[in-house]
C-alpha cells in the first residue's frame, strides 16, 4: 500500500476547503506550516487514531474541494489525506470512483446533460451538439454527457455546477440550448426551477396519501407542515413507544419500495433485537436508477415529511444517529432538506430531546457524488464510511453488521413517508389500500412518450393502463419500461397487468421502484437498448468478474447488432443470453444480476431484431 505523500502543495483555496470541514491543522504532520518551533512535531504523528476514526469524512472532503475549486488536484488530495491519515493510494481509488469528481484540470464551471433514456428520446443527442457548437473552444465550460439526473419529467435536463466560495447550481429542464448555455455562464441569473407540484399532475387531490401537501404547503415552512398534519405520526408513535410502532409498521404489510419489497417491519424488528450498539439509521435517497425522481419530488415538495418520518423510524429501532445519503445530483432537495433540518433542530423535534420525550437522534445528510452502485445499501454504507461504493458480501445483513460495522437499518424515502400515515390512519385502514400481498399506495414515475409526466400515487393493484390512461400516453405506442433500466419491456396489448409486485412477476417482468416510461415508434429501439448497456459497463463498480466483464461484453454484442457489422445477429443475441445468464447467476449485487433484463424482455417480448 502506497503510503508516501508526493511534493505537491495544495492551492490557498484547496487548503481552505479541506479546513472549512475539518478545522485548522494541529501540527505539521497534518499539513500546518513548519517554522523552527513546530518542525520538530513531524517526528511522530499525534492523533493517529482520533484522525482514523474520522475517515468517513473523505467523501466530504472530496466533495468540499470539487466544489471550491472543480477538480481535486494531486496537492489538494494529499493535503486530506494528511488530515485524515488515509493513504493516498485510497484516497486516489475514492475519488476516481464517482463520476462528479474529476482528478484531471478542468474548468470552474462543469455543464451535465443527461443523455439517458427519457432524455435520450426527448433529443438530448441533438441538444449536446448544440451546447457545444455554441460554447466552442475556450469557453471555460466543460460539457459532460451524464446518466439520468432525475429531472425525466422535464426532458431534456442539463445541470450547471460552477466551483466557488460558495458554489452555484442551476438547473435547466426542459433545457434548449440557449437555457443551458445560460445556466452555465451565469448560474445566478438562470430562471427558478418550477415547484416541485409541477411534477405531481395530481397535486392538490384531497384523496392522495402520499402527496397530499405536495403543492398545498409551503416546503420551507415547519409551521405550515404542522398546520397540515405534521408531527401528528411522531406524537402517535412515542404513546405507542418503540414496539409498539414496530408491530403498526409489520401489521399494515409496508415493504420495501425501491425494488426489493422486503417486509419493512421483520427489518426494523430484526434491527431494534440486536444487543449490540449503537444503531444506525440510513436513508437511501440516492435513487439513481434512469427514469425514477419520485423521492427528490418528496424532499423538493414535503421535505418535512421525511425528517419526521426518519425520526419515528429512529425511534422504533434504537437509532439515535441517522444518515441522509443524498444524489449529488439534486442541489435543490439538499437546500430544502439542510433548512428542514436546521429548523426541526430549533424547535425541538431533533436534537437531545426530541418532544420533550427524552429521546435523542439527530439527521446528517452525506452527499453522493454520482454512483449507480451506491444505491445498493451495503455500497451505500461503503461510500458514508470513505470507501469505494462497492457492495459488501451477505452475510452478515446490514441488521447485524451495518455502518461502521453496527446494526443498521436502511430504507428509501417512499418507504419511510408511508410510515406517517400507517400511524395516523392506523395499520388496518392502511393495509385496506391496495391488495392483500401488496398494501397501501404505491408512487410511480411516468415519463417517455406521455402528455403529462410527472408522478403519479395509485393504490396497489391500478392497472398499467389505469396508470397510463392519465398521463396522455401518445399514439403508435411501442412499449412500455417498467422498472427502469434494471427493469423490463412490455408490450402495449399488454396494458392490463396488475400493478403490484406479484403481478408483475406472474406477468414475466418487474415493478422495481415503480418507473413507468412509454415509447412511440418514433424512439429507435435498438439504440435506446445500446444506452442501456452502456450505462451499465459505466456503473459496474468492477469488483466481481462477471459483472466486470460481462455488461462489456453485453455492449459490444449490441453494437454490433445495432451497426449491423461483425458476426450475425443471431449469433450475437445467442452470446448476449450466454453473458446474461452468468451476470444473473454470479454477480455479487443486483446490478450484474439485472444489467440484462431489460435487453431480453425487448429481445424475447418486442421481437426486438426481428
Amino acid at each position: 500500500m502506497d503510503l508516501h505523500f508526493g511534493d505537491s502543495k495544495p492551492t490557498d483555496d484547496e487548503r481552505a476547503a479541506v479546513d472549512a470541514l475539518l478545522g485548522p491543522p494541529e501540527s505539521s504532520w497534518e499539513g500546518a506550516a513548519r517554522d523552527e518551533m513546530r518542525a520538530a512535531d513531524l517526528r511522530w504523528a499525534r492523533g493517529g487514531r482520533e484522525a482514523r476514526d474520522r475517515r468517513d469524512l473523505l467523501l466530504p472532503g472530496l466533495h468540499a474541494i470539487n466544489d471550491r475549486v472543480g477538480w481535486i488536484s494531486e496537492g489538494a488530495l494529499d493535503y486530506l489525506c494528511r488530515r485524515l491519515t488515509v493513504p493516498p493510494a485510497e484516497a486516489y481509488g475514492v475519488a476516481t470512483f464517482y463520476a462528479m469528481f474529476s482528478v484531471k484540470p478542468r474548468p470552474a464551471t462543469v455543464l451535465h446533460v443527461c443523455t439517458d433514456l427519457a432524455c435520450a428520446a426527448a433529443g438530448a443527442s441533438e441538444l449536446c451538439a448544440g451546447i457545444e457548437a455554441r460554447l466552442g473552444l475556450g469557453s471555460g465550460v466543460s460539457v459532460e454527457r451524464s446518466p439520468c439526473l432525475g429531472l425525466c419529467e422535464r426532458a431534456p435536463a442539463a445541470l450547471a455546477i460552477k466551483a466557488g466560495d460558495p458554489v452555484r447550481t442551476a438547473v435547466s429542464a426542459p433545457a434548449t440550448v440557449h437555457d443551458a448555455v445560460l445556466a452555465a455562464s451565469a448560474p445566478d441569473s438562470a430562471p427558478e426551477e418550477p415547484a416541485a407540484a409541477m411534477a405531481v399532475p395530481q397535486a392538490g387531490d384531497a384523496s392522495l396519501t402520499l402527496l397530499r401537501r405536495v403543492g398545498v404547503v409551503d416546503p420551507s415552512s415547519l409551521d405550515d407542515y404542522r398546520a397540515h398534519g405534521g408531527y401528528t405520526a411522531l406524537r402517535r408513535a412515542f404513546e405507542l413507544g418503540p414496539a409498539g410502532v414496530i408491530r403498526e409498521v409489520t401489521d399494515s404489510g409496508l415493504v420495501g419500495r425501491g425494488g426489493a419489497a422486503f417486509p419493512t417491519g421483520r427489518k426494523w424488528q430484526a434491527t431494534a433485537s440486536q444487543p449490540d450498539h449503537p444503531h444506525y439509521l440510513v436513508c437511501n435517497a440516492d435513487e439513481s436508477e434512469p427514469g425514477t425522481f419520485k423521492d427528490r419530488v418528496i424532499m423538493e415538495g414535503d421535505p418535512y415529511a421525511l425528517v419526521e418520518a426518519m425520526t419515528i423510524a429512529a425511534y422504533a429501532t434504537g437509532a439515535h444517529k441517522g444518515y441522509l445519503y443524498l444524489r449529488g445530483e439534486y442541489p435543490r432537495a439538499l437546500r430544502r432538506l439542510e433548512h428542514a433540518i436546521a429548523q426541526a433542530r430549533a424547535r425541538g423535534l431533533l436534537g437531545d430531546d426530541v418532544l420533550g420525550q427524552g429521546y435523542a437522534f439527530d439527521i446528517e445528510i452525506r452527499r453522493g457524488a454520482g454512483a449507480y452502485i451506491c444505491g445498493e445499501e451495503t455500497a451505500l454504507f461503503n461510500s458514508i464510511e470513505g470507501y469505494r461504493g462497492e457492495p459488501r458480501s451477505k452475510p452478515p445483513f446490514p441488521v447485524e453488521k451495518g455502518l461502521f460495522g453496527k446494526p443498521t437499518v436502511e430504507n428509501n424515502v417512499e418507504t419511510l413517508v408511508n410510515v406517517l400515515p400507517i400511524l395516523t390512519m392506523g395499520a388496518p385502514a392502511y393495509a385496506a389500500i391496495g391488495t392483500a400481498k401488496s398494501t397501501g399506495p404505491k408512487l410511480f414515475c411516468v415519463s417517455g412518450s406521455v402528455e403529462r409526466p410527472g408522478i403519479y400515487e395509485l393504490p396497489f393493484g391500478a392497472t398499467l393502463g389505469e396508470l397510463l390512461e392519465p398521463a396522455g400516453v401518445r399514439e403508435r405506442l411501442r412499449a412500455v419500461l417498467l422498472g427502469g433500466a434494471a427493469g423490463g419491456f412490455v408490450r402495449p396489448d399488454e396494458l392490463d397487468i396488475p400493478l403490484t409486485f406479484e403481478g408483475t412477476r406472474e406477468a414475466g417482468t418487474t415493478l422495481g421502484s415503480g418507473v413507468v416510461m412509454a415509447f412511440d415508434d418514433t424512439v429507435p429501439l435498438p439504440r435506446l437498448l445500446l444506452r442501456i448497456a452502456e450505462f451499465f459497463r459505466d456503473e459496474s463498480c468492477g469488483q466481481c468478474v462477471p459483472c466486470r466483464v460481462g455488461t462489456v461484453r453485453q455492449e459490444e454484442a449490441l453494437h454490433r447488432i445495432v451497426q449491423r457489422t461483425g458476426a450475425a445477429a443471431a449469433d450475437d443475441i445467442a452470446l448476449l443470453r450466454e453473458v446474461g445468464r452468468a451476470m444473473r447467476d454470479a454477480s455479487i449485487c443486483g446490478l450484474g444480476q439485472t444489467a440484462w433484463n431489460a435487453v431480453e424482455s425487448a429481445i424475447d417480448r418486442l421481437g426486438a431484431y426481428e
